[in-house]
């Protein structure tokens, strides 16, 4: 039987998602605790990769295992082994050739940017002191719509076979004293999201201008674009399937 374990992370303590060596990472602490309380050895695929730091609030991974287990068992032992900042919160039975990360429709990030200091929320937002012009800011957000090549964002020497991406929704929201950013896109290049909200936080400054962002796309240049933002403000929110 193959199942999808749809879990939630606080990725402050560790170095992302994947399996590293001499890094403490979600993955391995996931599957050390199925591999131990299933009595076999796991091997968990994701449904993507994220950085040192990122957290995610909603993010699926599937597993293999021969013998039947009742699920809501497994969950109460997962939680109770877990640490505190990995929560798992739901196991669904799929069919045997779904996949995780190839199966997955659509997936959606924010990006949490708190305008005044706060202590409590220094591990899950990027403090910016400056003034943002979301006006501009979700001006860039509508060129992003008419572009699918998006090089100039992602992280060089990044072995993929494409750099084209279909953004389906990108939107500044102001929060009281905080702003997010929400992306939703079929995929995304290594360090897309936080290059995204980088090179914005630039226009919200008004230190590049809506041409410039759009020159900056079309560059296909990494070193065009803005800098790449602080991990600890980035959330997976979502990842959606046709199947859950």
């Amino acid at each position: 039987m193959r199942y999808f374990l749809e879990f939630a992370y606080n990725g402050t303590h560790y170095h992302g998602w994947q399996i590293q060596p001499n890094a403490k990472t979600v993955q391995e602490t996931l599957t050390t605790a199925l591999s131990l309380l299933l009595k076999n050895p796991i091997e968990l695929v994701g449904a993507g990769r994220t950085d040192a730091g990122v957290h995610a609030k909603k993010m699926f991974a599937h597993f293999d295992y021969i013998e039947t287990f009742e699920t809501e068992e497994l969950l109460k032992k997962l939680n109770s082994f877990l640490p505190k900042d990995i929560a798992v919160h739901n196991i669904h039975p799929v069919a045997t050739d779904a996949h995780a990360r190839f199966d997955a429709l659509t997936r959606t990030y924010e990006y949490h940017i708190t305008l005044e200091k706060d202590v409590f929320s220094d591990e899950t937002r990027w403090y910016q002191h400056r003034p943002l012009n979301l006006d501009l800011m979700n001006e860039a957000c509508k060129i992003l719509f008419e572009y699918e090549d998006f090089e100039c964002f992602s992280k060089t020497n990044s072995d993929v076979f494409t750099f084209n991406c279909t953004i389906f929704n990108a939107v500044w929201e102001q929060k009281e004293s905080h702003v997010v950013f929400t992306i939703t896109a079929n995929r995304f290049l290594r360090n897309m999201v936080r290059a995204i909200v980088g090179t914005m936080v630039n226009i919200g400054m008004q230190k590049t201008s809506l041409s410039e962002f759009r020159t900056i796309i079309e560059s296909k240049n990494r070193s065009k674009a803005g800098f790449s933002v602080p991990g600890k403000g980035l959330f997976l929110t979502q990842v959606t399937y046709p199947y859950i």
